[in-house]
């Protein structure tokens, strides 16, 4: 018998362990084991999100140096006449504008137009009572005979004298008498007749008419007022719209680029759009410049016509004016593609291997929608219009085209079945052997 077995307590005689608890042991185990637990939680979860981020970047990984790939918009570099515009401001005037007023004065009985009617030139519009000017015309009539009766009298007395002076009877005083009051009596009928054409013109007066062809304005007298010639704001006001002008400013620095496009084109082409710059009103020719630079703005003023037959501009409406220089051939991109940093413009061109790489340029004339490209690019590259403000030189790029192509993969369930409308696997029919 071993002596420790003899010195040994009986089992009885040991004190069990305390209830509630464990061993150190076991809880250091089981405080490994939920750490693991979490880890491998972590993990999985990791995996999972890399996954799918790969997956909607278009493709089962990541590209370009563990980076997620980009989905962005492409234009090809082409060749095209771009246009050469300068962009002003305008106000549309009325080629002629004139305020009907009366050049007499009198009642005024009739107002023959209405109120924004089209007129022409010649057409009767009011009229201003006539007789009083009637009777003024008879009496210059009167005035005119009775001094012609006069005048023809001293004519034959003077014939008379003269041949009487002729036989020595009659003294050369006498003569020279008649001679005189003759010529005083034509000055009388040529007054005469003056007055006489005055009043017929006085006359003519009464009847008021359009001076040109245009739309008339609001009347300020209706009938039964008494006018007069001094009357500063007149019955109404007729505007020439069709044809008519607009006057816009342009940038004194482009007065020599005008006068070169005039010298090398029979007219320049204008266009007049509204407030929006959306919708056309209509095209017309460009006229003239000013002969002198405002010295507040810096700019010169210019007139358009437009045939305007549709009506769409109306005098002092402010409109948008594109004035066409001429057309120059240029490669082209859309505006969205260049883009400014710390080192000028640059756009970043898409490689064959779907990567980026960014190329400075430099830019040239410019549209709303496309920006002419001097130096950097050549025709038939492709550049990015979207998404480049997520992107860096060497990145994957995914274009929408090829992304749209992968959409149809992503419902594959391999050779096994295929995924229906749901989500729901649908088997595939049984093929021949």
């Amino acid at each position: 018998m071993n002596p420790q077995e003899v010195n040994a307590p009986p089992p009885s005689a040991i004190p069990p362990a305390p209830p509630g608890k464990p061993p150190r042991r076991s809880r250091w185990v089981g405080s490994l084991l939920a750490l693991l637990l979490v880890g491998l939680v972590g993990g999985a979860a990791w995996y999972l999100i890399q996954r799918a981020n790969g997956e909607s970047s278009g493709g089962p990984g990541f590209p370009g140096g563990g980076r997620p790939m980009v989905t962005v918009g492409d234009a090809v570099v082409r060749k095209a006449e771009l246009p050469v515009i300068i962009d002003a401001l305008g106000t549309v005037i009325p080629a002629t504008t004139v305020t009907l007023r009366p050049q007499v004065s009198g009642m005024l009985t009739q107002v023959l137009f209405t109120e924004g009617q089209m007129v022409k030139k010649g057409q009767l519009l009011a009229q201003i009572d006539p007789r009083p000017f009637e009777q003024a015309l008879m009496q210059a009539q009167g005035t005119r005979q009775r001094d012609e009766a006069q005048l023809e009298n001293a004519r034959l007395t003077l014939e008379r004298y003269r041949t009487l002076l002729s036989q020595d009877s009659i003294a050369r005083q006498d003569v020279d008498t008649q001679a005189a009051l003759v010529k005083q009596l034509e000055g009388t009928v040529m007054t005469d007749k003056a007055q006489e054409g005055t009043a017929r013109l006085n006359l003519d007066y009464t009847r008021i008419t359009a001076p040109a062809s245009g739309r008339i304005g609001l009347r300020t007298v209706d009938a039964g007022n008494y006018v007069t010639s001094g009357d500063t704001a007149g019955l109404a006001t007729i505007t020439q719209v069709a044809p008519i002008d607009v006057q816009f400013s342009v940038p004194q620095d482009r007065v020599a680029d005008i006068q070169a496009a005039q010298g090398a084109a029979d007219a320049l082409a204008v266009t007049a759009l509204d407030r929006t710059r959306k919708a056309e009103l209509d095209k017309g020719r460009f006229s003239t410049l000013d002969n002198q630079v405002d010295t507040t703005t810096g700019t010169v003023k210019a007139k358009a016509r437009f045939e305007n037959a549709a009506g769409a501009l109306f005098p002092n409406q402010f409109v948008n004016v594109q004035l066409l220089l001429r057309n120059v051939p240029a490669l082209v991109v859309p505006v969205t593609a260049v883009r400014t940093g710390a080192n000028g413009d640059y756009v970043y061109v898409i490689n064959e291997d779907r990567t980026v790489s960014l190329r400075k340029v430099k830019r040239g004339q410019a549209t709303v929608g496309l920006m002419a490209i001097t130096e950097g690019l050549k025709e038939g590259e492709r550049v990015v219009t979207e998404g480049g403000d997520r992107l860096q030189d060497g990145m994957a790029v995914q274009l929408p085209g090829a992304q749209a192509a992968r959409a149809p993969r992503a419902g594959a369930s391999g050779p096994r079945g295929e995924r229906g409308e749901g989500g729901q696997r649908r088997q595939r029919p049984p093929q021949n052997p």
